[in-house]
């Protein structure tokens, strides 16, 4: 049987960002700062991997400060409150489609304590040996959500019509995993064996 194996998130080599449309003629582009996870494959099979990512919602960047904290506030991320943004999931169907290692990956996303399922598109690139011996796994992750299921309603109506921002919000990721081990090895490490194992 199969061992199960840790993964982390190289943040160096990462990006969680999504998009927006403003004024319905173009985009605003946003990623945050802060992020981690807990990802457990058994083996290094992914279809069932175990997943586990939180973004720090005061960490939104824009580009524009006056914009991230508007993001922030009550009127989105209530960040006071509302600290993270969480996505779980273990179930990653392969399509039957042209061209290698194409998923649908199936999740539960919570924002200001709100759950909802979504899929989103992911595209696993390999697993690769760095210069210092280390394993990677490489993956792209695309979708679309509606903020309003979540209850981000906020918006303003424009004098021609139209309004200044889409409920529609694009997401766009990046994500490179170490391999740091097994589990059981990784949890001894860092003193957080159960008493029955250890």
């Amino acid at each position: 049987m199969s061992e199960q194996i840790k993964w982390s998130i190289d943040q160096a080599h990462s990006e969680i960002a999504f998009k927006v449309r403003h004024l319905m003629i173009s985009h605003v582009r946003g990623v945050f700062k802060i992020f981690d996870a807990s990802i457990y494959t058994t083996g290094k099979d992914f279809t069932n991997a175990e997943i586990d990512v939180w973004m720090d919602t005061s960490s939104v960047s824009t580009g524009d400060a006056g914009r991230d904290e508007h993001l922030k506030s009550e009127d989105f991320f209530n960040s006071e409150v509302h600290p993270q943004i969480r996505f779980t999931a273990s179930t990653m169907d392969k399509l039957d489609t042209p061209g290698p290692g194409k998923y649908e990956l199936w999740g539960k996303l919570t924002m200001v304590g709100i759950s909802k399922k979504i899929k989103l598109d992911l595209h696993f690139g390999g697993i690769a040996n760095d210069p210092a011996g280390k394993e990677r796994a490489g993956f792209t992750i695309k979708g679309t959500i509606n903020r309003k299921d979540w209850g981000l309603e906020w918006n303003k109506v424009l004098e021609a019509g139209g309004l200044l921002v889409s409920d529609e919000v694009a997401i766009s990721c990046d994500v490179e995993l170490i391999n740091i081990g097994a589990k059981n090895l990784v949890m001894e490490l860092e003193g957080n064996v159960p008493a029955e194992i250890s």
